[in-house]
C-alpha cells in the first residue's frame, strides 16, 4: 500500500489565532463562506489548518 506523505505542516487552534489575529468565530464564518482556509479533521475533537494555506490567506488579505 502506497500511503502519500506530506511536508506539510499543520497548525492547531492556538497557533491558527496567533498566525491570522482573527478569532475562532471569525475564522469559522469565513470558512463556511469558502473565504478562509479548510480545516482537517485530524479525530473525533481534533482539527487543523495546513500552514502554507494560512500564510496564502494572509497574503491575500495583504493585497486586497
Amino acid at each position: 500500500m502506497n500511503i502519500p506523505i506530506s511536508n506539510e505542516r499543520l497548525v492547531k487552534e492556538k497557533d491558527r489565532e496567533r498566525i491570522t489575529t482573527i478569532s475562532r468565530s471569525q475564522a469559522w464564518k469565513l470558512e463556511q463562506k469558502g473565504l478562509f482556509p479548510k480545516r482537517l479533521k485530524l479525530g473525533d475533537r481534533s482539527v487543523a489548518w495546513k500552514l502554507s494555506e494560512l500564510l496564502d490567506w494572509i497574503e491575500q488579505q495583504e493585497r486586497a
